[in-house]
């Protein structure tokens, strides 16, 4: 284990001067571990595509392309299990919780044409707000094997390295983030309660999120009793005044 690297880090990060001086030296720390990709990401809307949500990273040549080209993020396993990780997890580790699903065969499709393109394995770490999942940090390439010291350490250095290129790039952003909301959203319910404020019907959002109506009126039931809403057009106004959308 390369513990002390991941150490002296976290104390060195808020030292460091600029997006640029940070990422240099967070890219020599991957380096060191063996990781030969990553991104820096913040969390994505279904009305958005992905193309301006990396704060930082480095990637195959090709592969961001591809992923888009053929609509990864909409089956990517590793971003399905993101929504419901507490804690980092390892790429490979994913595909089992999806073993019902129906978009199974291209989940495999998806991680057997990462492979080919140097992305062999690699972990991600979730990175939570007040609002919930905010963004997520993902290192790959080669596999490397990490312990759970590890994992908390980058889990630690995930969740300061966002905030830290975030107050950078847009300090409007960070302190909206950081803004005190007693609610606590799933991946899944801010995506439905995105597109319902977006004029969406149940439909409308299933077919965007690719679930069935019912799975969409299960998500809106659950967003309601959260925000304390007596239906959806009293959900949207709560969510526009706690700023869970904009």
């Amino acid at each position: 284990m390369k513990i002390n690297l991941l150490v002296q880090f976290l104390a060195l990060i808020d030292e460091l001067r600029g997006r640029d001086e940070t990422t240099a030296e967070f890219e020599r720390l991957l380096a060191l571990y063996g990781f030969d990709y990553y991104g820096l990401i913040k969390a994505l809307r279904p009305v958005e595509g992905p193309e301006n949500l990396l704060l930082a990273g480095h990637w195959p040549v090709g592969w961001p392309e591809t992923y888009l080209r053929k609509r990864y993020m909409h089956v990517d396993p590793t971003v399905r299990y993101l929504g419901y990780a507490q804690a980092g997890f390892r790429w490979r580790d994913t595909l089992g919780a999806f073993r019902a699903s129906p978009h199974r065969k291209r989940m495999e499709r998806m991680m057997v044409d990462a492979r080919h393109n140097g992305l062999e394995d690699g972990y991600m770490f979730p990175v939570h707000g007040r609002r919930g999942l905010i963004g997520s940090l993902s290192l790959g390439g080669r596999p490397v094997d990490l312990e759970g010291v590890e994992v908390a350490l980058f889990e630690g250095i995930a969740r300061r390295l966002y905030w830290k290129l975030v107050q950078a790039a847009d300090p409007d952003t960070a302190a909206r983030l950081s803004a005190v909301v007693d609610v606590e959203l799933t991946r899944r319910e801010m995506e439905a309660l995105s597109l319902l404020a977006e004029g969406m019907t149940s439909h409308d959002i299933g077919r965007v999120l690719g679930i069935s109506s019912h799975t969409v009126d299960w998500y809106m039931n659950g967003i309601q009793e959260k925000l304390g809403a007596r239906n959806r057009h009293h959900a949207i106004a709560i969510a526009f005044r706690l700023g869970l959308v904009s």
